[in-house]
Order: structure tokens, then C-alpha cells, then sequence
């Protein structure tokens, strides 16, 4: 044996020893019985396969020799066993999969850490079944299992829709290798569902769960559009056009622009009349080259984002418009209110493909 694999060798079991005492003190009980792999992540390298079955308790009170003894497990592999028996004795995510000198290097390059707060950044492959032990936990504190994925979700374009509506309840009693085996759960869903889960722990850990105060998770754009609303129904007031477009409408067409992309949005403006006089379905087909009924079926999906985002906004809009229907109600105000309502939360039966009004339905209504 040469001196640089003994002095190897020796780092290896003064490691282990180490971490070994820490797991072993009082504060780590809870993670004892549970898997090796329960701490690994899906991109690690040279996993120690003949381990990752055995609980920390077995393989802690293995001698250091006869782990090294056996079959398949050879000095890189007892490494890896090392650094995840040092993952158990940490309650946070790693930077990286160990293994991964090269990604290592580009993240350092970028401010040192992989920060999974930041959604551009946030990567599936570093979630480990601990982390999202902890995840599921919270949305349990929290009594959050009947939120909607939908509801919570950075954008609905990285969501199918199916599930839009399922409950963070249905993954709550899953492990992350579990809901990967789930039937159409690729990788692109599942990494929605582990970032809504994500996204609600960062906001929530630390919370007290016997507060007296309830938490109630809501998109940014809509909330202030919620208070808004509020306080011009409680002053019983009629806001003008400017107020109306600044406070209601715009935020929920940014809001468009994030779960349905620049194409619905850019219609759904144009509907409006936000950047001029606003444009029927006929002239919008004529546009863009296609069928009325497909640009019905592109401005169906304000309502259908709307209605997973931001539900009670009919019952909202609905004392609004008791305010609007007022005789001394701004005419321009008035008719954007309405346009915004019928858009947004069409009543049962209008503006489909085959019939119903148009916002300039003297136009729609002409023969070809």
C-alpha cells in the first residue's frame, strides 16, 4: 500500500469516526432507523448500492473494517458512504450531488451556492428525501393539503393542466422516488410539484403552527387586486377608468402573462382595448391568420387561469359591478369593467366559439 492510499485511507476512517459520534450524540434519534438512501440525491455518483438499503443505526454500528470489507465497495464508495452519513447530520439541501466537480465549479462562478429560492435556479435533482420530509411537513403544520397545485404554482405554462386542481394533499403520504413512479408524472411535472412544495416551505418554516393566525397562500398579482377591491367596496366609491386598468385589470393581465404567455395576453389586451379601441374576434382572427373559434379557445384560458388562481374573484367582481351599475358611473370606466368581467369571468354560455357576444359584436355578427 502506498503512502498516499494509506494517508487516504486514514482521512476515510477519521471521518467516519467522526461523523459516527455526531449521528450517535443525543438530537439524532429520529433519523436512526431510516435508510442510507434516504439522503441521497438522484444525480449522486458512485453511491455505495450495497449500503443505501442498510439504516444509519446498522451501519454506524458496523466496524469500519468490515464496511470496507465488503463485496463491491471498494475506497471512492466508502467515500460516498461518508459524505452521506455527513448529509444526515444536516437539515439543509447540498450544494451539489457529490461527484459533480465540473457543475461544482460553475456554481461557485455564480456567487458559490445553488440557492433553490431562486426559481430560474431551483434544481429536482438536488432534493433529497430528508428535504422533502421536511416540505411535506410544513404544508401538514399548515393544514395547506387542500391548496391547489394550480394556486401555487410559479407559472401554469410548466403545469398541465389535469392537475391544475389536484391538491397537495395527493403527494403529502409520497416519497419523491414514489411520485416519480407515478403514472405521466415526468420529470417536468414532478419538478412543478417539488417546487410548489418548496415554494411553500421557504415562505412558512419558521412559523408557529399553534398561532392563532391563519395563513392563506395567495399569487402576487392578485393579492393587492383583492385588497383593492375591498377597500373600494367598503368606501362604496366608483373608481375612474385609470384606477380601474392600474388596479384590477393590468395586474390581471400580468397574470396572464405568466401562466399563458405572450400570445393570450397580447389578445386578451387587444380585447380590452388597453393600447386602443378594442378589436373584435373577427378582426383578431383575421390577424393573426386562423379561425374565430381559435381565438375564442385562447381567450378561454384568462377565465381557466383565473378560475384556478384567483376563484373568488367572480363573488369579488360581482360587488364591483353593483358599484359600476350605478348611473353615475363613468361611461369608459363602465365598459372596460364589464369587457374585464366578461373576460375574465364569463357567465355560463357566453363568448363561445359558435355564439355569444363580442365586445364589438355589431362587426361579429356580419355575414362573411
Amino acid at each position: 500500500m502506498t503512502h498516499s492510499s494509506s494517508a487516504e485511507e486514514y482521512k476515510l476512517v477519521s471521518s467516519f469516526e467522526a461523523v459516527r459520534k455526531t449521528l450517535l450524540q443525543d438530537g439524532y434519534e429520529d433519523r436512526l432507523d431510516k435508510p442510507l438512501a434516504y439522503w441521497a440525491l438522484p444525480n449522486d455518483r458512485r453511491l455505495p448500492l450495497a449500503f443505501l438499503g442498510r439504516s444509519l443505526r446498522e451501519l454506524l454500528a458496523t466496524p469500519f473494517n468490515e464496511l470496507t470489507a465488503t463485496r463491491g465497495i471498494g475506497q471512492k464508495k466508502i467515500s460516498s458512504l461518508v459524505k452521506l452519513l455527513h448529509r444526515a447530520t444536516s437539515d439543509t439541501a447540498p450544494a451539489v450531488p457529490f461527484g459533480l466537480s465540473e457543475l461544482a465549479k460553475e456554481i461557485q462562478s455564480r456567487d458559490g451556492e445553488l440557492r433553490l429560492a431562486d426559481t430560474a435556479a431551483f434544481d429536482p435533482s438536488l432534493v433529497s428525501e430528508a428535504l422533502w420530509v421536511q416540505w411535506r411537513d410544513t404544508v401538514r403544520r399548515f393544514e395547506l393539503g387542500d391548496e391547489k397545485l394550480g394556486r401555487l404554482a410559479p407559472s401554469l405554462q410548466s403545469l398541465p393542466t389535469v392537475i391544475w386542481r389536484t391538491p397537495l394533499s395527493e403527494y403529502l403520504d409520497r416519497t419523491v422516488d414514489e411520485i416519480r413512479h407515478m403514472r405521466t408524472h415526468g420529470e417536468k411535472r414532478v419538478r412543478v410539484i417539488l417546487e410548489v412544495f418548496h415554494a411553500v416551505h421557504q415562505l412558512l418554516n419558521g412559523g408557529n403552527a399553534e398561532s392563532h393566525l391563519a395563513v392563506r397562500l395567495i399569487p402576487n398579482q392578485i393579492c393587492p387586486v383583492m385588497q383593492w377591491v375591498d377597500v373600494v367596496c367598503r368606501e362604496g366609491r366608483i373608481p375612474g377608468r385609470d384606477e380601474l386598468r392600474s388596479e384590477l385589470v393590468d395586474p390581471l393581465l400580468e397574470q396572464i402573462m405568466v401562466d399563458s404567455g405572450e400570445v393570450v395576453h397580447n389578445l386578451a389586451c387587444e380585447r380590452l382595448g388597453i393600447n386602443g379601441e378594442p378589436k373584435s374576434v373577427r378582426v383578431q382572427s383575421h390577424e393573426m391568420g386562423v379561425t374565430r373559434a381559435r381565438i375564442y379557445q385562447l381567450l378561454e384560458d384568462c377565465a381557466k387561469v383565473m378560475e384556478v388562481r384567483w376563484p373568488e374573484g367572480a363573488d369579488a367582481l360581482g360587488r364591483l359591478a353593483k358599484i359600476y351599475s350605478s348611473e353615475s358611473a363613468p361611461a369608459a370606466a363602465v365598459t372596460l369593467f364589464e369587457a374585464t368581467l366578461e373576460l375574465f369571468y364569463p357567465a355560463k354560455g357566453s363568448l363561445s366559439a359558435g355564439e355569444g357576444a363580442d365586445l364589438n359584436d355589431a362587426a361579429e355578427r356580419e355575414p362573411e
